[in-house]
């Protein structure tokens, strides 16, 4: 008994000292109003020292001076870190705004006029600039099916077909 308590106690003293960097980026096809709706979630501390280190403005998002200069932080930020092709051509994805949950951020995109998703590249390199053991966690849903991928640091690009 008390080797097992011993195990979990060491668990958890090593998962503090290697902490893990991860988001998570999901992707709807809304066939009924023909959209691609795209949230993403990061883990507040790391995306603030992210944004922070692409700034020369003051990056405070759980309590920030100025609302509208944040959210052009974000969309920015993420519009680089993150390109999608639909259908073999380039999209730009509308920022919509950011909540925060816990001890995350959403972000929130959409991409209009797309009647029918039957193939998405992506190329994503969300906080690579950050944390080299990063991982982006993707999840697409289109036509009822869901699909995930899981990019690691140096990995960006991945494709779903459906």
């Amino acid at each position: 008994m008390v080797n097992i308590m011993v195990q979990w106690m060491m668990a958890g003293i090593v998962s503090l000292l290697h902490p893990f960097f991860i988001s998570v980026i999901e992707i709807n096809h809304n066939a009924k109003e023909a959209t691609v709706e795209v949230s993403v979630r990061i883990f507040t501390n790391d995306f603030e020292k992210t944004l922070q280190k692409n700034n020369t403005a003051k990056v405070d998002i759980l309590n920030p001076a100025d609302n509208t200069l944040l959210d052009k932080q974000i969309s920015n930020y993420l519009s680089q870190k993150i390109k999608l092709k639909i259908n073999g051509q380039a999209v730009t994805a509308n920022y919509i705004g950011h909540e925060i949950q816990k001890e995350s951020v959403w972000s929130y995109f959409e991409i209009p006029k797309v009647a029918e998703l039957k193939k998405l590249e992506i190329d994503c390199t969300l906080l690579y600039d950050y944390e080299k053991t990063q991982s982006n966690i993707i999840h697409v849903k289109s036509k009822g099916e869901d699909k995930s991928y899981k990019l690691d640091y140096p990995k960006s690009g991945t494709v779903f077909e459906f």
